[in-house]
């Protein structure tokens, strides 16, 4: 029995995962394996709420064991650290308890098709004090301690009886950073309604740094001019053009040696894939250090190594590279799961080709925004308000409904929006 084995739990590895574990993995024509270093899967693009407060991730998470038990693929935990191709193996590294104590021993597994889809970080471009003084939001683990030490300084200004203020710097103007200034606010309400009487969003002062000429960037910029007088309304201070050359206790220092004060740092400008990738030395890589790969998804070189998600680096015609989002995870593993299919049955495989539906970004409960791309052309349509929320959300409900179905998808939705009305609006603790 061939042995499939997907190397990372995020949007794209766990639908392939799913895809493939009902396809092949329940009919025993293929064993199928997810590995990830966590137990657990989060959407990517709402690790803002989670970081936040809006989301509580033991309540909305997906437990990868018990998701592959029903869908026909098996767990293994742990992090890949090395890639043997010739033998066809992969290592993954020893795993310790809280204690320090070994728990599970370093491992190999042997694989006849791999698919890497190790997703991306956070790139602080080597400015220095970054990773010793700034939050990232790169999985669950890094938004839950940022919602902690939220938590802790929402705390600490409600004992206080004083003016003072919480002040956070956020150092990346595309989606993540737009999107967590917007839900900084919301949860500061939220934290003033439910007990905090001297916290609210008055003392929270949020600073949006962005090196380019304008936030949001990759996006059209209507886009990008509606959501930064929307953060400015809220009392966000939009800096465009401001580029950070070091990150201290005190805030960040800017190129002209400002000095942004803030309690909190976070940094959002960027991603690249994990330079273990690069220091392996087997794959062709784009700047991003994303593996570069051949029409049908599979790396270079490589006849039985499939890359899908961030980590895929895919050149378009025009020159362009495929952009790091869910929708090109989302179109990566559908074809990925047909050409693995294909390959086994030794039928022709399919090339990929990324549809751009447009993008939108949810700034929390105050607006959506975003652009819908039309199907017959390659204009766009301009959408805000409650129709782009909508929109926004139902891309979150078709990645619910790829993972566990019509019937399980729709009832894990209905018990959603029961415990959106019955808990709580912020994760106190």
């Amino acid at each position: 029995m061939q042995h499939i084995v997907i190397v990372g739990g995020g949007a794209g590895g766990l639908e392939l995962a799913t895809k493939l574990g009902n396809k092949l993995g329940k009919k025993k024509i293929a064993k199928i394996t997810l590995v990830d270093k966590r137990t657990r899967h989060i959407w990517k693009p709402l690790l803002h709420e989670v970081a936040s407060g809006s989301l509580d991730s033991d309540m909305d998470s997906v437990i990868y064991s018990a998701h592959g038990a029903k869908q026909g693929y098996h767990f293994q935990h742990g992090e890949f650290t090395d890639l043997n191709a010739k033998e066809k193996t992969l290592t993954l590294a020893t795993i310790f308890d809280d204690q320090g104590e070994i728990l599970v021993p370093e491992r190999q597994l042997h694989y006849d098709t791999l698919v890497l889809a190790i997703g991306s970080v956070s790139n602080d471009f080597g400015t220095p004090g970054v990773s010793d003084h700034c939050y990232f939001l790169d999985s669950v683990p890094q938004a839950v301690r940022f919602h902690k030490a939220l938590i802790n300084s929402f705390v600490r200004i409600n004992q206080q009886d004083n003016d003072r203020t919480l002040n956070i710097a956020i150092v990346g103007g595309g989606a993540t950073g737009v999107e967590l200034s917007a839900e900084l606010h919301h949860v500061a309400t939220l934290a003033e309604r439910y007990g905090m009487s001297r916290m609210s969003s008055g003392k929270l002062k949020v600073h949006l740094l962005e090196a380019g000429k304008r936030i949001l960037p990759a996006l059209p910029e209507k886009i990008a001019n509606a959501a930064r007088q929307e953060l400015q309304s809220l009392g966000v201070e939009v800096l465009e053009n401001t580029k950070v050359k070091a990150a201290t206790k005190q805030g960040f220092e800017t190129s002209e040696s400002t000095l942004i004060e803030a309690d909190m740092m976070v940094w959002a400008a960027g991603v690249k894939v994990t330079d273990k990738i690069k220091e392996m030395g087997l794959f062709s890589v784009n700047r991003m250090q994303q593996i570069e790969v051949e029409p049908d998804l599979r790396a270079k070189g490589f006849e039985h190594i499939y890359v899908i998600g961030d980590s895929c680096g895919f050149e378009q015609k025009d020159g362009s590279w495929v952009p790091p989002r869910a929708q090109s995870a989302h179109q990566m593993a559908s074809v990925a799961a047909t050409n693995i299919i294909n390959q086994i049955k030794g039928k022709a495989l399919k090339s990929f080709q990324y549809s751009d539906h447009g993008s939108l970004v949810n700034l929390s409960r105050y607006s959506t925004v975003g652009s819908l791309m039309g199907n017959l052309s390659r204009n766009s349509m301009f959408i805000e308000g409650r129709v782009a929320r909508f929109v926004y959300m139902s891309l979150y409900r078709m990645h619910q409904l790829a993972i566990h179905g019509w019937r399980k998808g729709l009832l894990l939705i209905l018990a959603e929006k029961i415990n959106h009305a019955v808990r709580p609006k912020l994760k106190l603790h």
